[in-house]
């Protein structure tokens, strides 16, 4: 080895053959074990980051939301399992920790996501499940793709407004 350095996420080194003393650059990465993830009916397989790529790509559809948004979420979630450090993880972690950033992101892709996670049997839980996300609602998520319809503060009030009929 003639040279090694840090980048990104590892380590480029300079080797030399001994045999023909041509010169080549290798990468090495850290490759951290995948937690197992232990599923609703007991069963237990690697974390994979494609499925949570799918799952959050099929809620936000359609959604007004930055290039990159859902990547960088996957990523984020990603991290924050490989930072507990845990061999095994339940996936009800994964769906909970999914759908407080959704939630945070876009309300739409919220309700899809939850859908499916909590297994809504009809039409009234779904009902439910909105509602709470309405009463419980501080601030509305603005889109970085859209102009608002109203002016700030006639949002508020007619947010303001609709809290008060519910009441």
């Amino acid at each position: 080895m003639i040279d090694s350095r840090d980048v990104n996420n590892g380590i480029r080194r300079r080797r030399e053959c001994l045999k023909c003393e041509e010169r080549f650059t290798t990468y090495e990465r850290f490759q951290l074990a995948s937690p197992v993830v232990i599923k609703k009916d007991g069963r237990r397989e690697g974390f994979s980051k494609e499925k949570l790529l799918i799952g959050l790509h099929k809620a936000c559809e359609k959604c007004p939301l930055p290039a990159g948004t859902i990547d960088k979420m996957a990523d984020d979630i990603e991290a924050e399992l490989y930072d507990l450090g845990k061999a095994e993880i339940p996936s009800t972690v994964i769906g909970d920790t999914v759908m407080e950033r959704l939630k945070k992101l876009d309300y739409i892709a919220y309700i899809r996501f939850a859908s499916v996670y909590r297994q809504f049997t009809d039409i009234t839980v779904l009902r439910r499940e909105i509602d709470n996300l309405v009463t419980h609602e501080v601030e509305v998520p603005v889109s970085t793709s859209q102009l608002p319809l109203l002016p700030p503060e006639e949002l508020a009030m007619v947010i303001e407004g609709c809290q008060m009929d519910r009441r």
